[in-house]
């Protein structure tokens, strides 16, 4: 039974928050070289990974505040905080749902998967990380959105079969591909049977997980769970959270950051001008942000189920939780909506390693990027990382140790969110106090300095005094796009070169391999359609 709308705070309190300040540490980077030297845990550790959608830093509580925002309600998540290593430097490499998931999985950047907009067919993978988990004896679970099968988001669409195109998951599945409204959710297993979800979606997934996590508890093989929830993704509208956590909210002001200007969204649609923007969005974006607020508090909630379960079974110390977003919300600043861009409110995303005894608490200042996710864990795990992954191993910045600084976080926008439309494609790299950002469409650049400047309202690339800056960090760019053989073109090239009827055949670095293509692979549910 999913959580109703009305329901009070009548579960178990909200942890108390400690009184205990974070340790400081300063990390660097190295290439990913392999994991020599580590000895494997003879224990193998189990692995929860608790992914929310849209969620940026900014409105994380354990971050600080932002602007004149009201504080976020996250205590759960504080309290993880003190209690994990925080890459407080972590990026989306591509801020849009889908490329963000295909790097995840994959260790690749988007010019590597192919993955360069939403709503495309992902490149079967044989080195993915369910792949390597699997191989290695894991049991290995997944629940929520998916969203790397569906082209569109018609029925057949939203059931991704077992087989290539789940990436080596080969275990328990509940999942769709996509869908945002919370109290009309839905997940298929491995029938095209769709199994509706009474009441808030979120809640009972996490009653998913629980459950799974109780069965691997009793089993001598780790387990690997991912939960993927939708919040606090759009849409902000009262009758998609419960009320326990809009009323938080409702009357809470959230003001225009100093970076707020009026614009447009035609990026994201050409009926989304500068008149949508004065008539419709401008007008309710209090709301919205109050919205947000709440669905962010409702997934602290399900926080902390996952984690007193983890408690309560006995499997929190031998079990390494991560917590992160796909990307964040811009909300206004710059006069942008959404995500795919490389502004701090976009890019700028949780991460949160746990492993009692193993992960020191504390912060470290390495600037994490999606593609380093997977070798980073493998690495952490003990297992080997594939070649083909193309991040770099940050587990020594995990283990509170030194490494080798490799420079920055390279950034990829490939175009529109959805839709083959030309103008929006950038490239960016950031580092922990600069971000550099090159605009394809009118060659324009940017050079922000985070730490002096958060909202990032100067654009330091004419300032003499940063021209040093400036170059390194353009050369840094380049030498990744030359490294990645980064193509850097607008987005309906790739269409005409990669993509197939929205099916990803090839990308900078692979061409599709003969069992993967299309053609060889079954998909009896659609073509039955």
């Amino acid at each position: 039974m999913g959580i109703k709308r009305n329901l009070g705070m009548s579960r178990r309190e909200f942890m108390k928050l400690s009184a205990s300040s974070m340790v400081g540490f300063s990390m660097g980077t190295s290439f990913f070289t392999g994991c020599s030297g580590r000895t494997r845990p003879s224990q193998p550790p189990n692995l929860v990974f608790f992914l929310v959608d849209q969620l940026r830093l900014q409105s994380c509580g354990y971050a600080g505040r932002y602007a004149d925002d009201p504080s976020p309600y996250t205590p759960n998540l504080d309290q993880l905080a003190r209690e994990s290593m925080d890459f407080r430097n972590a990026v989306s490499g591509s801020p849009m749902c889908c490329p963000f998931r295909a790097s995840l999985f994959t260790g690749k950047y988007p010019s590597s998967t192919g993955m360069v907009i939403n709503e495309l067919r992902v490149m079967p993978d044989p080195d993915a990380l369910g792949h390597v988990l699997t191989d290695n004896g894991y049991q290995t679970a997944y629940i929520g959105k998916w969203h790397l099968f569906g082209k569109d988001h018609s029925p057949p669409q939203q059931f991704c079969p077992p087989g290539a195109y789940r990436l080596g998951f080969d275990g328990n599945w509940a999942a769709h591909n996509f869908h945002h409204l919370y109290y009309e959710g839905f997940y298929y297993r491995d029938t095209f049977n769709r199994i509706e979800i009474e009441g808030y979606e979120p809640h009972t997934q996490t009653d998913m997980a629980i459950e799974l996590m109780k069965q691997y508890g009793e089993a001598e093989d780790p387990f690997a769970l991912f939960i993927s929830y939708g919040p606090p993704h759009d849409p902000w509208t009262w009758d998609n959270s419960p009320e326990t956590f809009n009323q938080l909210f409702r009357d809470k002001h959230f003001p225009d950051p100093p970076n707020y200007a009026d614009g447009h969204a035609l990026y994201w649609s050409d009926r989304r001008g500068a008149e949508w923007w004065m008539n419709s969005w401008k007008p309710n974006r209090f709301q919205y942000r109050q919205g947000y607020a709440a669905q962010t508090s409702s997934m602290d909630w399900e926080l902390e189920r996952v984690l007193s379960a983890l408690d309560d079974l006995g499997l929190a110390e031998n079990t390494m939780f991560v917590f992160t977003s796909d990307h964040g919300e811009m909300f206004g600043s710059h006069g942008r909506i959404a995500k795919k861009i490389f502004y701090e409110e976009a890019v700028r995303v949780p991460f949160l390693v746990r492993w009692p005894e193993k992960i020191p608490p504390g912060q470290n200042t390495a600037c994490l990027n999606t593609p380093d996710i997977a070798p980073t864990l493998l690495c952490l795990m003990n297992l080997e990382v594939p070649e083909s992954m193309e991040g770099h191993n940050f587990s020594h910045a995990a283990l509170g140790e030194s490494g080798v600084d490799s420079g920055s976080a390279f950034m990829q926008g490939m175009g529109h969110t959805f839709q083959w439309y030309d103008g929006d494609e950038c490239r960016a790299v950031r580092t922990e106090q600069f971000t550099y950002a090159h605009m394809l469409a009118d060659d324009s650049e940017y050079l922000f300095d985070n730490i002096n400047d958060p909202y990032q309202m100067t654009n330091l690339v004419n300032n003499p005094d940063f021209r040093e800056t400036y170059t390194h960090l353009k050369t840094e760019m380049n030498k990744k796009m030359e490294a990645l053989q980064d193509p850097y073109r607008p987005t309906t090239w790739y269409r005409d070169h990669w993509i197939e009827d929205r099916v990803i055949v090839r990308s900078a670095t692979r061409e599709l391999e003969e069992q993967y293509l299309p053609r060889n692979i079954e998909l009896p549910h659609i073509e039955n359609t």
